[in-house]
């Protein structure tokens, strides 16, 4: 039976829409939950969200505005403790008040004499050495420190942290399914949902529709019966102002369906941004009426996004929630860097990525996916020690943050 209460306030970038965060989110929630029953007290979780209600539809649980100072305050103040994480708060390169708001959050806490804990977040780039000062108190400050990468331990240490870091995976790596798992979506033309129907226009419900889409509405009696083409998932964003890595993956794609018989399945991770970029690299393959293209829909609860992508047989990737996705369900993995996360995380699975943003080879992207699709359970043996390493020492951080709680009088 459980009985000692525990409310704990959620600091991230939470209610955003990016299925990559809401992954976090998600991954802290279930494994919170898990360690608590085990400990014999539960947890009440409160999110400070950029979308409370959306928020608070989407997981059940109670959810405030992070933007709004008295209801933050309020939260807290009603506590037992605030987690901050995961995900790459403390960074710059993104605006320079994104550090300020999330040490603002902990000192708040600290302020009220609330006990925080970091929950495996990925530190920097911090590109001003004027924040090292700050982060480094707040750090000291804290219960449990906790970081995704030994990069972003070695940054804390250079940053003055004396205190124990402890490295942990991404917690994304310990998301589950869906128990039982949803059933494979039906599929709709975009074009029909794009002229104002959404998918029951086309006379379908499912979450995944074409780009834009085949009017006709599927292949011939004969190619049905073929063996299914093998899926390879795109995840794609905006980077550069021309445009240029979206071309490269666009032309990657365009020679790999010359070469193989794929099915081509974009995955919007942040929207409607992530959509619109898969958009932008389905015309620049020419691809708006192929039968073989689509951009998936309807997946935004963080579960049904990992139930996609585990479906794919490969997996090209912008987002580093789409390469953990596919980590997680031993889908193999071609990373396109535009962040030093990206790299630290392949690092953990010892590959590298294929291109970059600033170096955008279509020849390689092209050939390497290629050689993945043709030796997929290769792959699959060779990473799958690293991959139940990282999945088991995911829940580490819910499990020392729960034990602390326990203890507290």
């Amino acid at each position: 039976m459980v009985g000692t209460v525990r409310r704990l306030v959620l600091s991230g970038y939470y209610g955003f829409h990016n299925s990559g965060d809401e992954a976090v989110l998600q991954s802290i929630l279930l494994a919170l939950a898990e360690e608590a029953e085990q400990a014999g007290i539960s947890v009440e979780p409160v999110v400070l969200s950029g979308d409370p209600e959306w928020t608070k539809k989407l997981y059940g649980v109670e959810a405030v505005n992070r933007m709004k100072l008295g209801e933050v305050l309020s939260a807290i103040r009603g506590s037992d403790g605030l987690i901050s994480g995961g995900g790459s708060l403390l960074q710059d390169a993104t605006g320079k008040l994104t550090i300020p708001y999330y040490l603002a959050i902990i000192k708040l806490a600290q302020w009220l004499g609330k006990p925080t804990f970091i929950y495996s977040q990925g530190i920097g780039p911090v590109g001003s050495r004027a924040f090292f000062g700050p982060i480094r108190r707040a750090f000291a400050r804290c219960a449990y420190v906790s970081v995704r990468d030994r990069e972003s331990a070695e940054l804390l240490r250079r940053m003055g942290l004396s205190a124990p870091v402890d490295v942990v995976p991404d917690p994304v790596m310990g998301l589950p399914l869906r128990t039982p798992a949803p059933a494979a979506p039906e599929e709709a033309p975009a074009a029909a949902s794009e002229r104002g129907g959404a998918a029951a226009a086309a006379g379908a419900s499912g979450p995944e529709r074409e780009a834009p889409g085949d009017p006709a509405g599927g292949a011939s009696a004969a190619a049905a019966a073929e063996k299914p083409a093998p899926v390879i998932g795109v995840s794609v964003r905006f980077w550069n102002a021309d445009r240029s890595e979206l071309a490269a993956v666009a032309a990657a794609l365009n020679r790999i369906r010359r070469d193989r018989r794929v099915r081509v399945r974009f995955l919007p991770f942040h929207l409607p941004s992530d959509e619109e970029a898969s958009r932008e690299v389905v015309r620049r393959m020419g691809a708006e009426s192929a039968p073989d293209v689509r951009i998936a829909a309807g997946l935004e609860h963080p579960q049904a996004m990992l139930a996609a992508v585990g479906e794919c047989s490969l997996l090209i990737g912008m987002r580093l929630h789409s390469l953990i996705y596919a980590a997680s369900q031993h889908v193999p993995v071609v990373g396109i860097s535009y962040d030093p996360k990206i790299d630290q995380f392949l690092a953990r699975l010892n590959r590298q990525a294929a291109i970059s943003t600033d170096r955008s080879d279509v020849d390689r992207l092209a050939r390497e996916a290629m050689l993945l699709l043709d030796s997929r359970e290769a792959w699959t043996v060779s990473a799958h020690p690293l991959i139940e390493t990282l999945k088991n020492e995911a829940h580490r951080p819910a499990e020392r943050i729960v034990d602390l709680l326990a203890k507290k009088g």
